[in-house]
């Protein structure tokens, strides 16, 4: 049996659990495709994974590799397959119950799969699975944002973020967006209508009658945004349930967005990155070796745009 390197965890705690270490090549199910990875992504998820935080909401069983979101090239495919052959080029993010892309194979069902976008690196494909699934599943299909809709997305630099902001411009939206002082311009360029800056400015004080706010952040980033709604209007957060009884409060509706892997979805992204309308925001770049220390620098918050671990050649 083939063997391979994986980044994996015995047990929850923080970044020095990570190890890596020698496994075994993952095997390539009925349904599946096998794909040697060349870039993966590094998502926040992935620190709360290793961390036990959502323990109850996505069960483990140690050891495991971490990791969700991918680009590579197929090297086998199970019989069922059709869709894909040995050395297309694809791009993926595979459910958090398998999982495992800190390494250098991993076996995906091929309906999560879509083929990698033509005009990007692979480190630029593998950036954008999770976020940009996310910022569909939000954008176009939680709130259906359409043309003259207002709507106030946080983090708009952020990896998520600044796919949703190009998303809901797409879709002929009203966008503000929040970000740091450094990358005001960068939101810009993405398609927001205005910035505000979160450092210097309250954006409860500016934005107002919103019909709709993208929650990317949590915690008072979330109970502040109440304010900026009009009545009937729609927060959606990507990190925590937004309370019933606090939407009742601000005459406003809540949801929770929960984005499963989709291969279709994947595939209409690229064919937007390939006719140059939409872009993702590649930051640092790790060896697989170091994944505990890309782990740190996000958890400190200080990471900007995605961060990708290169895999192999």
């Amino acid at each position: 049996m083939q063997n391979m390197k994986a980044i994996r965890i015995h047990a929850y705690g923080d970044a020095s659990q990570m190890q890596m270490e020698e496994v075994p090549v993952p095997a390539c199910g009925p349904n599946d495709v096998l794909v040697r990875v060349v870039a993966a992504g590094i998502n926040p998820i992935d620190w709360k994974i290793r961390s036990g935080y959502v323990a109850q909401m996505i069960p483990k069983s140690f050891p495991f590799t971490l990791g969700s979101d991918a680009a590579g090239v197929v090297s086998a495919v199970g019989g069922a397959v059709t869709a894909f052959a040995p050395g297309d080029e694809v791009f993926f993010y595979a459910e958090f119950a398998r999982g495992g892309t800190y390494a250098d194979y991993v076996a995906v069902d091929a309906a999560q799969v879509a083929l990698k976008p033509r005009t990007v690196s692979f480190a630029t494909a593998a950036a954008l699975p999770i976020p940009g699934l996310a910022a569909w599943t939000a954008v176009i299909e939680t709130a259906q944002l359409a043309r003259g809709m207002r709507v106030l997305i946080h983090g708009g630099a952020g990896a998520l973020g600044s796919v949703a902001v190009q998303l809901a411009k797409a879709q002929g939206a009203h966008v503000t967006a929040t970000a740091g002082t450094a990358d005001l311009a960068l939101v810009h360029s993405l398609g927001a209508d205005e910035v505000i800056d979160y450092r210097t400015q309250k954006f409860e004080e500016i934005a107002r009658d919103m019909d709709v706010v993208l929650d990317t952040l949590g915690g008072a980033t979330q109970e502040a945004s109440w304010a900026t709604l009009r009545a009937g209007g729609l927060l959606m957060s990507t990190t925590q349930p937004p309370a019933p009884e606090r939407a009742a409060a601000a005459g406003a509706r809540g949801a929770f967005v929960f984005s499963m892997p989709r291969g279709e979805v994947l595939a209409q992204l690229a064919a937007l990155m390939d006719k140059g309308q939409l872009r993702v925001l590649v930051g640092q770049e790790f060896a697989l070796a170091d994944a505990a220390q890309a782990h740190r620098l996000g958890e400190s918050g200080k990471a900007r745009g995605k961060m990708i671990l290169r895999v192999g050649a």
